[in-house]
């Protein structure tokens, strides 16, 4: 068999496979995100892909092949949190959405970095204390993917819903300025040295490098979705700038001691918040571009559910320091959601709510935990660790996500039909 049959066969049945768990993930009340991710597992190395016939499965090589899509379906997931920063939209929450953002990001921070630098003086040969205060920063990051995807899914709607999508939005940036001082700090106790480029100023610029490509490239696309007027151009045309930011961010340079790097979570992220405020017709074209990435988003999860790794738990330190990460982050997420929506003097159920929203973790941290590869041995338990949590987080938070956005009123699955339902009542009517 050659290579491009066993990929696009490989793909296919990780498509399917997707497609046909959430169908019975819809029977036990289970979001769509959830059954992607456990049909990942399912075809992928430690399961289909272990037999290593081609197309089967998913392999451990074709995981990192498959990276690409990840970062396509990525940047279409940020573009379409963009929507989420309208200036109508903000004038009301904005302010909530900011203070709530920060300071429950870096109250996890705080609260994880407390309880596993105490554990660290515990077990000093498991968990070094560079290790944790890495550990810490990690814990910031929230996956906009599943909670988006779970959002779309039950078609939620309300306060929560509201502050929750610009929350996770502005979770990254925070993180990623977090975790590049922690990292900085980490290096320092391990390596014995200072570098203040690394601490402070790589990360800004990343920042605001990503910001400002976000914001040329929205231009850009505003200006050139006017020369265009049917419907398939247009979308066309979504895709055309979506992916082209995708690949801009990816370019790396070096100037001097300095490294300059791009997030494409922030530059498709600013792509879309510039595009929805610029263009009018903004709203039909976001809501056709995501008609067009659904396939790209289910393997996108399904992907993500092979590339987890079950091997962590042949180590039961790991899985110890795991279970203290995965309480600590989520003590961490709750509370300063809770104390923060307080003082914002926000509904009582985003008060009590938003906190569960903000649990599922992958992406981000997982590229954090990559980074954090540099620090050795360190940086290897920073790895394990993160892949255990995000294992937990992918398969129990979009559920817990659905259940607390239900409780909170933004999810009514009363009078609910599907698209199929809904296609067979007008023929109906017609007849």
């Amino acid at each position: 068999m050659t290579q491009t049959a066993s990929i696009f066969l490989s793909l296919s049945i990780a498509l399917l496979a997707g497609l046909l768990l959430s169908r019975l993930a819809k029977k036990v009340k289970l979001p769509a995100v959830t059954a992607y991710l456990i049909s990942g597992v399912l075809v992928g190395p430690f399961v289909l892909g272990s037999f290593g016939v081609p197309g089967l499965g998913i392999t451990r090589t074709q995981v990192k092949e498959f990276e690409l899509i990840s970062d396509l379906a990525l940047g279409f997931i940020a573009f379409a949190m963009g929507n989420e920063f309208r200036l109508a939209q903000l004038k009301k929450i904005g302010k909530q959405a900011t203070v709530i953002g920060v300071f429950q990001a870096l109250f996890t921070t705080l609260v994880v970095d407390a309880i596993l630098i105490t554990l660290h003086f515990i077990i000093p040969n498991k968990l070094s204390l560079s290790a944790a205060i890495v550990l810490a920063s990690v814990a910031t990051a929230t996956a906009p993917a599943a909670t988006l995807m779970v959002v779309k899914q039950y078609k939620a709607k309300g306060p929560v819903t509201d502050v929750l999508l610009p929350v996770v939005a502005l979770d990254d940036a925070v993180g990623l300025v977090v975790f590049a001082i922690s990292f900085g700090v980490a290096k320092t106790i391990s390596l014995g040295y200072i570098n203040v480029l690394s601490m402070v100023l790589e990360p800004l610029l990343e920042v605001i490098l990503s910001l400002a490509l976000g914001f040329v490239m929205g231009f850009l696309f505003t200006i050139c979705e006017k020369y265009f007027h049917s419907r398939s151009k247009r979308m066309a045309v979504s895709v055309t700038f979506v992916m082209m930011t995708v690949g801009l961010s990816c370019l790396e340079f070096q100037i001097g001691a300095i490294h300059i790097s791009f997030s494409s979570l922030l530059a498709c992220m600013m792509l879309g918040t510039v595009f929805c405020n610029a263009c009018d017709v903004s709203e039909e074209l976001m809501e056709r571009a995501d008609r067009w990435t659904t396939p790209i988003l289910i393997l996108f999860f399904v992907i993500s559910g092979a590339g987890l790794e079950l091997s962590v738990f042949s180590d039961i330190l790991v899985v110890i320091i795991g279970i203290v990460y995965i309480l600590s982050r989520s003590i961490g997420k709750y509370f300063g959601a809770g104390i923060s929506a307080r003082l914002m003097k926000c509904d009582s159920n985003i008060t009590k709510y938003l906190g569960i929203t903000l649990l599922p973790q992958a992406g981000v941290a997982l590229g954090m935990a990559i980074k954090a590869m540099e620090l050795g041995p360190d940086g290897a338990i920073v790895r394990n660790i993160t892949l255990f949590a995000v294992l937990v987080y992918e398969i129990v938070g979009p559920f817990l996500t659905k259940v607390a956005l239900t409780k909170a009123g933004d999810i009514n699955a009363d009078g609910r039909k599907s698209a199929r339902e809904e296609h067979l009542a007008k023929k109906a009517v017609k007849n």
